[in-house]
């Protein structure tokens, strides 16, 4: 099992969830944060030992890029590539997990879900996406890993899919997340459990849920390996 959190977006809870993870999707200066904000997170992952994935999205500061863009496939891959070169340039990624509005596009867009993939084999690395939708099969056709993901702090849909944000109870507070986090931990379906970095109270979701899985007895450790 392994906990991440998507970072570097400019949120002032960073350096609080890093205490708690494994692993760090770091954002890619596009969606939101900054060149130096992400440079500097990745940096900070390298010197606490923190695995660093790429975590990509649409170039949509202004919604932070949680709108769905009309981009073509290729201009996915484009978008894609231009921002996990950058930050494999900056210190070593271990998986490629895009964000938002991107994340969502990918799981139901078959072809989309493939160039991400392309991008990740050309880096030699995995791809991270929630279990029964497109990125894990693209994985699987790409001959990657294809690492399955489970959220603590959002509500999930019977299909498995995030409640949206507008809904009432979507963000789940520390308690309910950590009980959430260990639910999921014991389906064995999952291998990695995501907390948010910019929601409201991150620092104290990502301890909480740090302190279950520990309670829990349940060990946790970088996704680890490239290609």
């Amino acid at each position: 099992m392994n906990l991440n959190a998507d970072l570097g977006e400019g949120a002032s809870q960073d350096e609080a969830i890093l205490a708690c993870v494994d692993s760090a999707s770091v954002a890619c200066g596009v969606h939101a944060g900054s060149a130096s904000v992400t440079i500097a997170t990745a940096l900070r992952c390298v010197a606490l030992g923190i695995e660093v994935g790429a975590h990509p999205g649409y170039d949509d500061r202004a919604n932070f890029g949680r709108v769905e863009l009309p981009l073509s496939v290729a201009e996915i891959e484009a978008l894609v590539a231009f921002q996990v070169a950058g930050l494999a340039a900056i210190a070593p990624i271990r998986y490629v997990k895009p964000h938002g509005a991107l994340y969502h596009r990918c799981q139901h867009d078959r072809a989309a879900a493939d160039v991400l993939a392309l991008v990740a084999k050309q880096h030699g690395v995995g791809v991270v996406g929630q279990p029964g939708f497109e990125i894990i099969a693209a994985a699987t056709r790409a001959g990657i890993p294809g690492h399955r993901e489970g959220f603590a702090d959002r509500r999930l849909r019977a299909d498995g899919r995030l409640a949206p944000r507008s809904q009432p109870g979507a963000v789940l507070d520390p308690a309910q997340a950590a009980e959430q986090a260990i639910a999921l931990a014991e389906t064995g379906l999952y291998d990695t459990i995501c907390v948010h970095g910019d929601t409201p109270g991150a620092g104290q979701v990502a301890a909480a849920v740090r302190r279950a899985l520990d309670q829990a007895g349940i060990v946790t450790s970088a996704l680890g390996g490239r290609l």
